[in-house]
């Protein structure tokens, strides 16, 4: 059971900052603003990193940075096209890098294309106040069909989602951040399992929100942001038959059978191409171990099974020595 509010706790234990890359985003970017600034708990600060924009969305952000005493607005030039995968995490820390981490309790990669309810960041720092192993969570995303009803986006419940990627600073600092490829949030959740810190989304109506623009649909169509998908997935290392059953499930929502054909396309065609893999072998071996043992006994089992493991060579205050998030740790 989880804390009702936060009135008796000191205010230094909930300082966490947002972090937004964001590019052409004035059709939502009001609704994401205002859902921040109805926050129980504020930020303590907020950075919004415009990677270019050329619509509306300077002038919005304009507009509310002269309201919100915690919000900063850090304005790139425009390249000419959105730069997917590592172009968002290069914006980020374009963020990031301006600020002491060890100002903050909390850290949260957060774009600007949600609406999040009243408590939703109160909420998680309630949660990782009761549980100190919880290095990231997150709630999970929804989006409106067609007919306005509300869809799962399905996310499973071994990761933070990456829209709004919350974490304890001590834990992001120790995995060495996000990488700067596709699969970014893929990769970042795994290694927290790796150090043995625990990675986390809940189904709660408490801390769902919705998702504006739904995971998957990239800035084209679902095909483009399904078949990247696929080539990231090869990137971080997952092997073939976690692949095929992956595409398979995602065959099941929609876009139903494309968009699981279109991740299977992107995987299939990366690895005929010999791409490039993600090159750090431990991960690879504790990555393909975790996922056979995901199909052999399913993700819940497997995730539980994993974190009892891993809770041995769990420290909460190490820091990486090499600052590049790598352990010597083992499944």
């Amino acid at each position: 059971m989880f804390l009702a509010n936060s009135d008796n706790l000191p205010a230094a234990t909930r300082r966490y900052l947002l972090v937004t890359p964001c590019r052409d985003e004035a059709k939502f970017a009001r609704r994401t603003l205002d859902s921040v600034a109805r926050q129980t708990v504020p930020p303590a600060l907020w950075i919004i990193v415009d990677d270019g924009s050329t619509d509306e969305t300077p002038a919005i952000l304009a507009e509310y940075a002269a309201k919100l005493p915690y919000l900063k607005v850090i304005r790139r030039e425009n390249r000419g096209f959105r730069k997917l995968g590592g172009g968002v995490i290069d914006a980020f820390y374009c963020g990031y890098d301006t600020i002491n981490p060890q100002d903050f309790d909390y850290v949260c990669k957060f774009d600007l294309d949600l609406d999040l309810p009243r408590q939703y960041f109160q909420a998680l720092m309630e949660r990782m106040e009761a549980d100190p192993r919880i290095g990231t969570c997150s709630g999970k995303p929804y989006f409106k069909d067609g007919a306005g009803n509300q869809v799962s986006e399905m996310c499973g419940d071994e990761n933070s989602v990456g829209m709004v990627k919350f974490y304890r600073t001590s834990c992001f600092t120790q995995i060495g951040g996000f990488v700067r490829e596709l699969m970014w949030d893929g990769i970042d959740c795994h290694r927290c399992r790796m150090l043995g810190w625990i990675a986390v989304s809940w189904d709660d109506p408490q801390i769902n929100f919705e998702h504006l623009r739904p995971m998957g649909t990239s800035h084209k169509n679902w095909w483009t942001g399904r078949v990247r998908h696929g080539v990231g997935q090869y990137f971080m290392g997952t092997g073939p038959a976690y692949m095929l059953a992956s595409a398979l499930f995602r065959m099941t929502r929609p876009p139903v059978l494309v968009g699981g054909v279109a991740m299977l396309w992107g995987y299939i065609k990366s690895m005929l191409g010999g791409k490039e893999r993600y090159g750090d072998a431990a991960f690879r071996q504790f990555l393909r171990r975790y996922q056979w043992r995901c199909l052999a006994f399913g993700k819940a089992r497997a995730t539980r099974e994993c974190n009892d493991r891993q809770s041995t060579v769990w420290n909460g205050s190490q820091i990486s020595p090499r600052g590049d998030g790598r352990s010597a740790a083992t499944a």
